[in-house]
């Protein structure tokens, strides 16, 4: 009976917590939207002036690597580090949607180790767009439909890919960051089948 009492009070303790760490990321939310709102009011105050503006920036990879590099210097467990980043990026990504949506061209159809590595840097609420070659992702992110492409630059069975390379040298995008994937394949046979 002590031990149902004690679990009792220890998921109750949990849902209070929930609940706490729910407000506080709404209330990050509408920092993050404030953040846009300022953003915007400091471009049309410069146009007002007829000073030329940029377009509003309002992912920028360097904050967030830094958020999520003081993330994990300051984790005490029992988490991993990287599990704690992983739900800060998510957070982080949704906030970024609130202020303009990511729009993200990768390499392949759904369920590509290319998708996989979207959604690991950007975080669900990316908008990923998948295109059936280097080329296309290429183009989608020069003509503006996109704002980050994802192609594969290494991989284990070939090493460096030739083709992403050469597409980086006719055009004038720029790498902007990295993510390294662990590719694990599972060998699937029938009943009875001899190991080779």
């Amino acid at each position: 009976m002590d031990d149902n009492r004690d679990l009792d009070q220890v998921r109750a303790d949990i849902d209070a917590i929930d609940r706490d760490i729910q407000a506080l990321i709404a209330r990050r939310a509408r920092c993050a939207q404030r953040v846009a709102q300022i953003k915007l009011a400091d471009i049309e105050a410069a146009r007002r002036r007829g000073e030329s503006v940029e377009e509003v920036v309002y992912y920028r990879p360097e904050r967030e690597a830094q958020i999520l590099q003081q993330i994990i210097e300051r984790d005490s467990g029992p988490l991993s580090a990287q599990s704690v980043a992983h739900v800060f990026r998510e957070i982080m990504s949704a906030c970024l949607a609130l202020e303009k949506p990511l729009h993200v061209a990768y390499l392949g159809p759904e369920g590509t180790f290319t998708q996989a590595a979207s959604v690991k840097h950007f975080g669900h609420a990316a908008i990923c767009v998948s295109q059936p070659t280097i080329d296309a992702v290429f183009a989608q992110v020069e003509s503006g439909a996109c704002n980050y492409g994802v192609v594969p630059v290494e991989n284990s069975t070939e090493g460096m890919v030739s083709h992403t390379l050469d597409s980086f040298m006719d055009s004038p995008l720029k790498i902007s960051g990295e993510v390294e994937m662990v590719i694990a394949h599972h060998l699937l046979a029938a009943p009875h089948t001899t190991a080779a």
